[in-house]
């Protein structure tokens, strides 16, 4: 079988990143690329066996991942955020994948996202497609600050089942990624010439949670799909706001 290896960019992920190594630790090689952790991230990390390479600077999730991908040096690249993890189920059709590849050389998969505890099975989330398995030297992510994608050439094959994401524990996480997210994507927006007024910001605001929550049945998710409907709102709010300020700056 073709080396595989895990590629994870990391930052004060103690809490999640053992449960992300130990569903991968049947791989030939583990890297991990961290960025300054305060925690105990590296600690476990090199005591679980994963090669850790340390970085001083941040340009973004995109940038960063394309410097784990340089890292890696198996045929066969599976990328993983701290907060995700991989099943028995889904090891097998990744070990089947990477047995042909002269059929593909990526591989999306569903992705099955929890909520402040609740599994996603509506308001957009599901099916979230992610392409997360590729063939060395075929693929690139790009240079986004958030939201990152794969950039792939050549044929994309498609697995059934699903890799695990804990997305959001807590109400504390949750506003401090609407936050992050926001100011990056405000950020984004500026560097492309885009501009925003505070009525944009509140009919973008509006429109997210009208289509999160009706349009693609975040009320199928209960009272987690309200709040999610709501954040996705927030998020999206404050991300034109804060590019309404960011150009009238300049």
């Amino acid at each position: 079988m073709a080396k595989l290896s895990v590629i994870i960019i990391t930052k004060n992920e103690a809490a999640m990143i053992a449960r992300c190594l130990k569903s991968v630790a049947w791989a030939d090689e583990i890297v991990v690329l961290d960025s300054g952790s305060e925690d105990d991230t590296v600690k476990i990390c090199s005591e679980l066996g994963a090669r850790v390479e340390l970085t001083s600077d941040w340009p973004g999730f995109g940038a960063q991942k394309n410097r784990a991908l340089a890292l890696a040096t198996g045929e066969w690249i599976l990328s993983l955020d701290a907060d995700e993890w991989v099943t028995a189920d889904l090891r097998e059709e990744i070990e089947e994948g990477i047995k042909q590849p002269e059929t593909n050389i990526a591989f999306r998969m569903p992705r099955l996202s929890s909520y402040c505890g609740r599994y996603m099975h509506h308001s957009g989330w599901s099916p979230d497609y992610v392409t997360r398995l590729f063939k060395r030297g075929t693929a690139r992510f790009s240079d986004d600050l958030v939201h990152e994608r794969l950039i792939v050439d050549g044929l994309l094959g498609s697995l059934r089942q699903p890799l695990m994401h804990e997305t959001l524990r807590n109400l504390d996480q949750l506003l401090e990624k609407i936050n992050s997210y926001s100011s990056a994507g405000a950020e984004m927006m500026a560097a492309s010439g885009k501009r925003a007024t505070l009525a944009s910001a509140i009919g973008h605001g509006a429109w997210t949670f009208f289509r999160t929550y009706f349009l693609r049945s975040g009320f199928l998710d209960g009272r987690e799909g309200f709040m999610l409907a709501v954040s996705n709102a927030e998020g999206t709010y404050y991300r034109y706001l804060k590019l309404m300020l960011l150009t009238e700056k300049k």
